[in-house]
């Protein structure tokens, strides 16, 4: 079972945002610092694009440590599984040859490099890859207990911080706390949390 989720971002601004937003949340641990600087832990989740391109921002950091192989394992999955394109809010899990971080998790916030702000990618991108965690600790060997996730969609996609950090925590606190039955006030208030900050719609 997840019972750590590593949240990293080299900026003190962007920093404040993930604790402003993930407060009071469980297994939480805000990290100012870059990926090479990481402790060992289980699964570190990319944000990249649609069709596993890992040659820029973080990404091109953990191909630089876990080496070009771990890329081209990422586009054969896409090839085989999605036929040349990931969706957006979809996120698989490889193995990543490293003993200080097992497994890589594969979560797009976008199709290609490009602005996201506005729109719900951030949050669907995390909840594929808080999914994607959980489908895998159902039956594999060994589980994935901490996971690190960079700050999705800041970047190319343009996203603000406080934006970026609220979606991420919305998708996890659903996660912590999923519905056991559906109706349409769950359903108003689920888009809710993803889409408003307040009564400000912010995101479509």
């Amino acid at each position: 079972m997840l019972r750590g989720l590593w949240l990293i971002h080299p900026d003190d601004a962007m920093c404040r945002a993930l604790r402003e937003r993930f407060a009071r949340l469980p297994g939480v641990r805000v990290i100012r610092g870059r990926f090479e600087d990481l402790e060992p832990h289980d699964c570190f989740v990319t944000a990249g694009n649609a069709f596993g391109l890992m040659t820029a921002g973080i990404d091109a950091a953990v191909v630089h440590r876990l080496g070009d192989d771990l890329m081209r394992r990422v586009q054969h999955r896409i090839m085989d599984e999605y036929f040349g394109e990931q969706p957006i809010g979809t996120a698989f899990i490889v193995p990543a040859g490293d003993p200080s971080i097992p497994f890589l998790a594969q979560a797009p916030t976008m199709r290609v490099p490009g602005n996201i702000e506005g729109t719900d990618k951030v949050y669907c991108a995390t909840w594929a890859a808080l999914l994607a965690i959980q489908a895998h600790n159902q039956g594999a060997d060994r589980p994935i207990e901490v996971a690190t996730l960079p700050v999705m969609g800041t970047g190319f996609g343009g996203v603000p911080f406080r934006e970026a950090a609220r979606q991420m925590a919305a998708a996890y606190r659903h996660f912590l706390d999923p519905p056991h039955r559906f109706d349409w006030e769950f359903v108003a208030q689920r888009h809710r949390a993803i889409c408003y900050d307040g009564d400000r719609q912010v995101a479509r």
